[in-house]
């Protein structure tokens, strides 16, 4: 038997933000500046609610700790998630703590993290990829009013988080027929977006890819991926040298036109501190990544896969 999770509610499209409606008595988390987040919440039209804006980049437990010990005794009526995959991995974990509802709003459009039941919070300073069906929203709201005035990187970041996802999900062994469309149609429209310079799709694109891998999972990519980001590589960054060359490995169907999306975006080079067979170590813990992959990977092959990353091989 194959299955599919989706939000309860999905809100998209022009003025989403704006004409959603949101609960009194709300506890708004991000990690947006006063002036950022005043000018998201005057859009969203929200009023009776309490805002927590201190959540870090590359989010730990700490964060999650930080929001239910200084909120549970006002008991908010819903947490909503507003910001990047950060801010929304905090709340569904958050959620999950309080028993409360959850809205996601994300800001950045890359990580499809409004759609997944997939959490990634750092324990002891190392990544960890959690799944539970508890992190599904209960309302998505997806609105590419958020990219007006985003820095570039952020954008390219993002993107290649969403085109990485949709294609190693695309890849997985858990998914079936519906991911696999899901996955499939996203990379279609983020490819075309891309290549003929229509950004003002890259939100519906991720919006997709989430709900393909995020039924599924990503593979050999993302688990690369996470050495790099635990030197402080920001994670789309990361996954354009490591989903490029998991590809080349996997001999991944999307392999020649995830390269030219990469080469049209213009990523640098990575580079790795880590002793590559330390950082393979790392990799091979990381089974929720590579035992969905679809083909076995060995140390060896991580070895040879970083080697690659860290000299341009791709």
């Amino acid at each position: 038997m194959n299955s599919i999770l989706i939000p309860k509610s999905i809100k998209f499209g022009t003025d989403a933000l704006g004409q959603t409606e949101y609960p009194k008595g709300a506890l708004v988390v991000t990690t947006a500046p006063p002036a950022l987040s005043e000018k998201w919440l005057s859009r969203m039209g929200i009023s009776d609610y309490e805002l927590f804006d201190k959540v870090t980049p590359e989010p730990s437990i700490d964060d999650v700790n930080a929001v239910v010990s200084a909120y549970s005794a006002k008991k908010p009526s819903v947490l909503i998630g507003l910001g990047g995959g950060s801010s929304l991995d905090v709340v569904k974990y958050a959620s999950k703590e309080m028993s409360l509802p959850k809205i996601l709003i994300p800001t950045t459009f890359g990580t499809g993290a409004e759609m997944t039941t997939y959490c990634v919070l750092k324990f002891d300073g190392k990544k960890k990829l959690l799944r539970d069906d508890a992190f599904l929203a209960d309302t998505a709201v997806i609105d590419s009013y958020f990219m007006d005035g985003t820095p570039e990187q952020i954008i390219k970041n993002s993107v290649c988080d969403a085109c990485a996802q949709a294609t190693e999900g695309f890849d997985s062994k858990l998914g079936n027929e519906l991911t696999r469309m899901f996955c499939e149609k996203a990379f279609d429209v983020l490819y075309d977006a891309i290549i003929n310079d229509k950004p003002e799709n890259y939100p519906y694109g991720s919006m997709l890819s989430g709900i393909g891998f995020g039924n599924c999972s990503t593979t050999l990519g993302h688990a690369l991926s996470y050495v790099f980001s635990n030197e402080g590589v920001p994670h789309g960054y990361s996954l354009s040298s490591c989903t490029t060359v998991a590809h080349k490995h996997n001999k991944s169907k999307f392999y020649a036109k995830f390269k030219e999306v990469i080469d049209k975006l213009g990523f640098d080079k990575l580079e790795l501190k880590a002793d590559v067979s330390d950082a393979a170590d790392t990799v091979m813990t990381d089974k929720g990544h590579l035992d969905p992959n679809p083909i076995p990977i060995s140390k060896d092959d991580v070895i040879k896969c970083l080697e690659d990353i860290k000299s341009g091989n791709l």
